[in-house]
């Protein structure tokens, strides 16, 4: 980058979040020049970090809707897609609490109809954190449960349904009373046909974007609600990761359980290595800059959420666009994590 580029960057960041002026941080204008990149693609989103519960940074950059121009709000609701997947863990360890279901039982304990040899052996434990090893419920498993890891929509879609079995309620109202319990009221189970708030999501192919339309996909898309069709905001995200964090809403031991692994996996939002998988969140420990989170991405969103227990820290980035090169998808959500563990607030 030339002299005069940088120079006319760093004047665009002054104009354009004047806030970074009075920074003294070492996080804020990284970030800052970052989201005005347009290479290799552009940031069209929602970034909130706080500390102790105190914002430390929000920004809401684009637009909610392209084609009317209607710039993005912080508190826009966005599809969190795999994101769901920690709701759904914590609707089943509350019910392990209640005693209504037994992590280590077999799947055929709730879901006696199944007819799959599989679901003998196939336990709620390894649903949950995805070594099981399923990969359609016609299919046979891929390696014996419990000795290797493979993600999908299966195993959440399976847990919902238990979930229903052991609480007697439909899926969507488990999880929509939870949200209400918690004081989440921008969040909720995306239900076809209804008037739910939720901005619009595209596809960026070279920062051209296109309009990713829902696809109606009835019964199909109830039992995909559990894995990935949960929409939110940066706060009730944020509201949702205090109280986990902190122990209001599960008991200690649940919260071991869920923050607790015995397999590992590699994902390209948190790096080239493997690290551990609890229930619907990934676990790195490595010291100094920990963390727990997981990533979301699909129908025109992309999303990752973040806590670093050590420093009490809360990243979460949404974003409404997804890339028609899977490779950029996470670019910003990255890079973003990256500045915010090599910042003062994880060192």
């Amino acid at each position: 980058m030339t002299l005069l580029l940088k120079a006319v960057t760093s004047l665009l960041v002054l104009c354009l979040f004047p806030a970074a002026q009075a920074q003294t941080d070492d996080y804020t204008a990284r970030i800052d020049r970052l989201i005005l990149e347009k290479s290799p693609r552009s940031f069209n989103g929602v970034i909130l970090i706080t500390q102790h519960g105190k914002t430390k940074y929000s920004r809401a950059v684009g637009y909610a809707d392209r084609e009317k121009k209607i710039a993005l709000k912080p508190n826009d609701n966005f599809r969190i897609m795999s994101n769901s997947k920690q709701i759904t863990a914590v609707l089943i360890l509350r019910e392990v609490e209640k005693g209504t279901i037994d992590l280590h039982s077999p799947v055929r304990k709730y879901l006696p109809d199944l007819p799959q040899a599989w679901a003998d052996t196939v336990t709620v434990h390894q649903l949950l954190n995805f070594s099981a090893g399923i990969t359609e419920m016609d299919q046979p498993l891929s390696f014996p449960p419990g000795t290797d890891f493979l993600y999908g929509v299966t195993a959440y879609s399976m847990l919902g349904a238990i979930i229903e079995k052991a609480s007697g309620q439909k899926y969507i109202q488990a999880a929509n009373g939870l949200f209400r319990e918690l004081g989440m009221n921008s969040s909720f189970c995306y239900e076809e046909d209804k008037n739910n708030d939720v901005i619009k999501g595209y596809v960026n192919s070279n920062n051209t974007f296109t309009l990713k339309q829902h696809p109606v996909q009835g019964a199909a898309w109830l039992a995909f609600i559990p894995a990935g069709g949960m929409v939110s905001n940066a706060s009730d995200l944020n509201l949702w990761d205090q109280k986990l964090h902190h122990g209001q809403i599960l008991t200690p031991s649940a919260y071991k359980l869920m923050t607790s692994y015995n397999i590992a996996s590699q994902h390209v939002a948190f790096g080239d290595e493997k690290i551990g998988y609890g229930y619907g969140v990934y676990v790195n420990d490595n010291i100094p800059a920990s963390y727990i989170g997981h990533s979301g991405k699909g129908l025109g969103f992309a999303s990752i959420k973040v806590y670093f227990p050590g420093k009490d820290v809360d990243l979460i980035v949404l974003e409404n666009q997804s890339s028609e090169d899977s490779a950029l998808h996470y670019h910003f959500e990255i890079k973003i994590r990256e500045i915010v563990m090599d910042s003062s607030l994880s060192r």
